[in-house]
């Protein structure tokens, strides 16, 4: 009987370990060995969901985890924890590892693979200011860093009640949401002219406005310069160009940036933003047997034509599953992404798909923008709640290129639409045809993107005109 092949995997988060799992489930382990290294202490759980678990909508930290260590272990994966992956061998087809501790034993040992899923997903962005690594100073990537807050604020005395988060995009304002929730007063700074720089600055006004009327209190135009530390080595309070702001606890929520140091030292593609650049099967492009998924790699956006980093939990479920179909003996693409993403803060929803302004421009595109304001359901229908739909359409041909939405309830899914209708190619007027549901407790008669749809179709015929 011929050896069993080796797969090996560097992260077991959501991406290696659906590469693993898809893989595990395709082949056996007389076919197929699999070893994967986490220098972290959990597996498969939620990210996205550690806002939500801070702020106490989800009850416990194991209800954001999908699967266990113990369960993958039960299913033939050879899952080894607080171990950190310190080299690639592409050549020879090797990693070496070493106890992510470091240490006396940090040079660890080499393990030899068939094949490599590289899923180390991406680092938070943590600036070399003063003070930035005091006690009292988090940022929220990983379950240890979600109890490692909570433990601060848990530690905090009555009269702590002072929260400065640096970074007003997604996890920014979800974090805010969190401690607002805990009883914090909140102060969110960004150096941008509005949060949310993932929406055009018309469309940030919105969400700044609304959360000024939350009582959370956001500083744009504000540039950090260090945090402050009191007589015990504490953060308590965060500095910018032109202020002081007392802090209990600071969040730092500044994104994130591809992990890729490994891939980079061992000579593998990687593209712009610093991100690995796969095939359409996720193989790193120019090594057969090297794959790659999650938060570390580049995907094609199929709006612009080019690769970007996006890092969202969604991605690399699938990237994990193509991977290990395609280890397994099957055969799988991941065709690209259209920009997709929705957010909240309270109860005011936040989204957008496709192209900001600054984003067709810099392509050089031509195009037209329209705005249009509707309600959730229909106006005579109670709790009707308000929102405002800006989508962008090309000149002449009236191809969809983006769509951007900020309101209450009903309104951050119904990007969907617009998602669905940018990966299909539709034309805004195209989209004026589809045919939604409709009834009083749900939408208008004409739902808020179709009612964007067709200003948008005007627009684009008044400009051709």
């Amino acid at each position: 009987m011929a050896a069993a092949r080796r797969l090996v995997v560097i992260g077991g988060d959501a991406a290696g370990m659906a590469a693993a799992s898809r893989a595990r489930r395709l082949l056996g382990p007389d076919e197929l060995e699999i070893t994967a290294f986490e220098r972290g202490g959990f597996t498969s759980y939620s990210a996205c969901g550690i806002p939500y678990w801070i702020g106490g909508d989800v009850g416990s930290r194991d209800a954001l985890i999908a699967r266990s260590p113990e369960e993958h272990r039960a299913r033939g994966i050879d899952l080894r924890l607080h171990t950190e992956v310190t080299a690639i061998d592409p050549e020879r087809r090797r990693v070496r590892t070493g106890p992510a501790s470091g240490g006396a034993e940090a040079a660890g040992q080499w393990t030899d693979f068939d094949d490599l899923v590289i899923a180390t997903g991406a680092r938070p962005l943590r600036p070399g200011l003063p003070g930035i690594d005091a006690p009292g100073v988090h940022g929220v990537q990983s379950l240890d860093d979600g109890q490692a807050l909570l433990d601060t604020l848990e530690g905090l005395g009555p009269r702590a009640r002072r929260a400065v988060v640096v970074g007003a995009g997604y996890i920014g304002v979800e974090m805010a949401e969190a401690l607002v929730k805990r009883g914090f007063q909140v102060t969110v700074l960004d150096r941008a002219a509005q949060p949310m720089t993932t929406l055009d600055p018309d469309m940030g006004t919105l969400v700044h406005e609304a959360m000024d009327g939350m009582g959370i209190e956001v500083v744009t135009g504000a540039a950090v310069t260090g945090i402050r530390t009191g007589p015990d080595g504490r953060a308590d309070a965060v500095r910018t160009e032109s202020a002081t702001y007392p802090a209990d606890v600071v969040v730092l929520g500044l994104g994130v940036r591809p992990e890729t140091g490994l891939a980079r030292e061992a000579g593998l593609p990687l593209g712009e933003s610093g991100g690995l650049l796969t095939d359409l099967a996720m193989r790193v492009r120019g090594h057969e047997h090297i794959w790659a998924g999650g938060d570390c790699v580049e995907v094609l956006d199929l709006v612009s034509g080019r690769t970007r980093h996006i890092a969202l939990g969604t991605h690399a479920n699938k990237h994990g599953q193509i991977i290990g179909a395609n280890i397994g003996g099957d055969y799988a693409t991941f065709p690209g992404v259209v920009g997709t993403a929705v957010s909240k803060v309270c109860d005011l929803e936040i989204a957008r798909t496709g192209l900001l302004e600054r984003q067709a421009a810099d392509l050089g595109l031509r195009f037209v923008t329209v705005t249009a304001d509707s309600t959730s359901r229909a106006g005579y229908y109670p709790k009707a709640a308000t929102m405002r739909v800006k989508m962008l359409a090309e000149r002449r041909t009236g191809r969809l290129l983006g769509t951007q939405i900020v309101g209450r309830e009903g309104a951050g899914k119904r990007v969907d639409i617009a998602a669905v209708a940018l990966t299909a190619g539709m034309t805004v007027e195209a989209m004026t045809a589809l045919d939604l549901g409709y009834a009083p407790p749900f939408s208008p008669v004409w739902d808020p993107v179709l009612v964007a749809a067709r200003k948008a179709t005007a627009a684009v015929r008044e400009d051709a005109d």
